[in-house]
């Protein structure tokens, strides 16, 4: 039961809800090489979200499959960087004609949502994912920690798209390593 109420959880992070503002589409990356793109990401800040309530040390890791799709593993430890590992596997699919910058995300069937690439560093050492409607943003990064300058300058990135930094929480990643 625990299981299920975590993917429906996880589900709720690709949901969308409509913006009643008139902030400007949201763009994406130009493209994404995905098979650079594969492999363990640590999630350095977010938008808090009910899922991930008690998170700590969140990693997300993608995989190729030979069906087409990505294969999507999200961990994290669950009230300290000591605590329960719980995991969440969904799949992702690339929206055709999007320079695999555009994907849905599938925790649990059928419901489908946005995961938009909205910036992507040319080593691919850090990545902002976000959604269209402003309401998800995660800060992900290839190390657990990054550079400081560089995070300010991501922030203020995203404040310029129109995503609302006053949600965004620091991630612990105290566990990493060990």
């Amino acid at each position: 039961m625990k299981t299920i109420i975590i993917l429906l959880s996880w589900v709720c992070l690709f949901s969308i809800a409509a913006s009643g503002d008139d902030k400007p589409p949201l763009q994406t990356v130009p493209s994404v090489d995905l098979q650079r793109y594969m492999g363990t990401w640590y999630e350095i800040a977010a938008f808090p979200q009910k899922f991930q309530k008690g998170c700590h040390c969140s990693t997300a890791v993608y995989e190729m499959t030979d069906k087409g799709y990505v294969r999507v593993i999200n961990s994290c430890r669950k009230d300290s960087p000591d605590g329960k590992l719980k995991i969440a596997k969904g799949k992702a699919f690339v929206v055709e004609g999007t320079g695999n910058a555009k994907l849905r995300v599938q925790f649990f069937w059928p419901f489908r949502g946005d995961y938009w690439i909205i910036e992507l560093a040319e080593d691919y050492s850090h990545v902002v994912v976000g959604a269209p409607d402003r309401d998800y943003l995660w800060i992900l990064a290839r190390t657990p920690k990054i550079d400081e300058t560089l995070y300010k300058e991501i922030v203020a990135r995203c404040a310029e798209k129109g995503f609302d930094m006053t949600r965004l929480v620091l991630s612990d990643q105290s566990c990493a390593g060990r």
